[in-house]
């Protein structure tokens, strides 16, 4: 009886699992039902002998689990995100190891350069900001005599303002699913200041930093493989990876990394084409300026083109513009893709855009409060209510970081207590950043069959490794792409943790690595010191 009971339950599972995942899981399906009816087979033995005791057993040696490597999502399965890929769980390894047996490793520390999160290598957050913030979610030290001995006149009066706008005074609450009517409405005025052209509230939905946002559109725009987004090569694996989570194709433009990794339109068009030549429905094309991982700055000529080219072919222009404030080359400068195409005439009648910022990048690197936005023009009403309802669905994102990007989007100004602090804080940071992309691209250069790029902007370098046939061959013998094999080489040797290019996309044949500028400004010599020892190493020992 035992055992009918649970060859019938194996049977179930194989019914169900076959059900679930397809006919190209069968094969898998019928070994797991294989291996609970032996189990079933087992188990009647130990029970007719054990009684209780085997009967316990039963229930524990049949149980499958509803949820497995073989039933899980393939789009899920498919989808790979290099900067927190595999490089870095080894270096988590290693970090664990450094403190069970820190004799065992070549080096003292491990140190992450792979994304860009600047307060875990050492920045130091804007005082008025976190002022504010802290005031907002506390809200009961606004009537402490001794607040205003620890906290700036116009912080107090700014999270004053701000408490006054939440419902119910209370930042654990949730808010209107587009984000607070003060917090949008701080933003929508800030972006006006800066492009000179008028800005709504109700053209913004903040959210979890621009990473949500990327998504919600990603569920907007694609509703099969045969609907595509133009995305630049090298890419922010971010989009990527949001396209294969909805089942979207990935539509790839190169750009010259010869050029200063320039965005040529003549590369736009002749992608677009070949991609509508297999029957692809291109919808978008992905922007992002300045450049990730590359840290090119676009021109205002080279803009107009691109908003030019969407205009001609119906494109969504997607404007990844969350490194706006990180320009480090001289005579370069940030301009919004709305500003250059309201410059150009182009209402919104004339083109579609949707423009990404967050907190976590600029000069503020707030990566851990998910602030952010996307400001949606140029499309039609019943869209926007349909981008509202996937807001809904999440609810809201967190106050905390809606209140942080309206502080961003307008910090002190001339006059206020907070603004020589906050002047000497945010240039003290960005000119720090300058100084650090510019040692570390030398750096990069004076290595043997290395080349790269100076970072205008962003938070990156992208450098192209020349490397030995030998080293090709070692990574090919060891199944990796060649600039894994290289970065994992360079992190057990000296802790520095770097993402392979290929998890980036790249030219077919080229070999890169993303390093952030990032580390502390007086670690760098010792970084580059490591990185050179390093480098000569493998080298020689791959020489052909």
């Amino acid at each position: 009886m035992l055992r009918r009971f649970a060859v019938a339950a194996a049977r179930r599972s194989r019914g169900s699992i076959g059900a679930s995942v397809g006919s190209s899981m069968d094969h898998q399906s019928r070994s797991l039902s294989a291996a609970a009816i032996a189990t079933a087979e087992v188990v009647e033995e130990e029970a007719s002998k054990g009684g209780c005791a085997g009967i316990r057993k039963l229930s524990t040696m049949t149980w499958l689990s509803p949820l497995t490597i073989g039933n899980v999502n393939p789009k899920v399965m498919k989808c790979e995100y290099a900067v927190r890929g595999e490089i870095v769980m080894r270096a988590q390894l290693l970090e664990q190891e450094l403190i069970t047996k820190p004799s065992s490793l070549p080096f003292e520390e491990i140190i992450y350069c792979n994304i860009g999160n600047p307060q875990s290598l050492g920045q130091v957050p804007i005082t008025f900001f976190r002022e504010v913030v802290a005031l907002c979610d506390n809200p009961s030290l606004l009537d402490k005599a001794e607040t205003h001995a620890l906290f700036s006149a116009d912080a107090i009066a700014r999270a004053w303002k701000i408490i006054d706008k939440i419902p119910g005074k209370a930042t654990g609450a949730y808010s209107h699913s587009q984000g607070l009517q003060y917090c949008r409405e701080e933003i929508a005025a800030a972006i006006a200041r800066r492009d000179g052209y008028p800005a709504k509230a109700e053209d913004l939905y903040l959210t979890d930093g621009a990473s949500v946002a990327v998504h919600m559109m990603m569920q907007l725009l694609i509703s099969s493989e045969k609907d595509g987004i133009m995305c630049p090569i090298p890419q922010y694996p971010l989009y990527s990876a949001s396209m294969t989570l909805h089942g979207g194709s990935l539509v790839p433009y190169y750009l010259n990394e010869s050029a200063g990794w320039g965005l040529e339109v003549q590369e736009l068009q002749q992608q677009i084409q070949k991609a509508r030549g297999s029957g692809i429905n291109v919808r978008a094309l992905v922007v992002i300026n300045p450049g990730n991982p590359t840290g090119q700055v676009l021109s205002e000529e080279n803009q107009k083109k691109i908003i030019q080219f969407c205009k001609d072919e119906r494109l969504l222009l997607l404007a990844d513009e969350v490194y706006q404030e990180n320009i480090y080359a001289e005579g370069k400068k940030f301009q919004s893709f709305k500003k250059v195409a309201r410059s150009m005439g182009l209402g919104e009648n004339d083109l579609s855009i949707v423009s990404f910022h967050s907190v976590s990048k600029g000069y503020y690197g707030e990566c851990g409060r998910r602030g952010g936005y996307m400001e949606v023009t140029g499309v039609d009403k019943d869209v926007k209510e349909q981008i509202y309802k996937i807001a809904s669905v999440n609810l809201c994102s967190n106050i905390s970081g809606q209140i942080l990007m309206s502080l961003v989007s307008n910090p002190p100004k001339a006059g206020d207590e907070s603004y020589e602090d906050y002047v000497r804080e945010r240039d003290g940071i960005l000119a720090s950043l300058a100084r650090r992309a510019k040692l570390l691209a030398e750096g990069f250069n004076k290595l043997e069959g290395v080349s790269c790029n100076q970072a205008e902007g962003a938070m990156y370098l992208f450098p192209r490794l020349h490397l030995p046939e030998r080293a090709l061959k070692a990574a090919a013998a060891v199944s990796m792409a060649a600039d894994t094999f290289y970065a994992r080489r360079l992190l057990d040797a000296t802790g520095i943790v770097v993402v392979p290019g290929s998890g980036f996309g790249q030219v077919p044949g080229t070999w890169h690595i993303r390093c952030t500028i990032l580390p502390a400004e007086e670690k760098m010599p010792a970084l580059i010191t490591r990185l050179t020892s390093f480098h000569q190493r493998f080298m020689d020992e791959f020489r052909d």
